[in-house]
């Protein structure tokens, strides 16, 4: 298989995965942005999306929206972002468990790496820090990782 070098590539082959294993690329893309929400709920959200246990995943939605709705409230017209960057991973988290048919753009791993790059934006805007790779390159090879399992 063709390595994923740009968001076309990285796009189309998101596009072609089953809904289960845009879950659980999506919780990889998440996981890798994790550490930038310390709300519990997000990380079993996570959890919950990488299981792939269709039992968990309503709760799991409802989770996360509501841990979504919280961190955006902390967010506050200050511009802060660590408050950003903890409400955009909870939108990524959100994004994994949304119910079949009614994401953005009907592709849930699609929506949690765009959430994720966003988190990671908004962390190095409040850290003014190098994280030595871009986000986007990091997902490209997450994905190839798991295509090639």
């Amino acid at each position: 298989m063709a390595q994923i070098t740009d968001d076309g590539a990285f796009r189309a082959a998101l596009d072609g995965l089953p809904i289960a294993d845009q879950r659980a690329v999506g919780a990889k893309f998440v996981e890798s942005v994790l550490p930038l929400n310390d709300d519990g709920r997000v990380r079993r959200v996570v959890e919950a999306a990488a299981s792939g246990a269709a039992d968990t995943l309503d709760d799991a939605f409802h989770n996360a929206r509501r841990a979504s709705i919280d961190s955006h409230a902390r967010c506050g017209s200050e511009g802060d972002w660590r408050a950003q960057a903890a409400y955009f991973v909870a939108r990524a988290a959100t994004a994994i468990v949304t119910p079949e048919g009614h994401g953005k753009t009907g592709n849930l791993a699609w929506e949690a790496a765009a959430a994720s790059r966003m988190a990671r934006t908004c962390s190095l805007i409040d850290d003014e820090a190098d994280p030595g790779e871009r986000e986007a390159l990091r997902q490209y090879r997450i994905l190839n990782d798991y295509l090639e399992r």
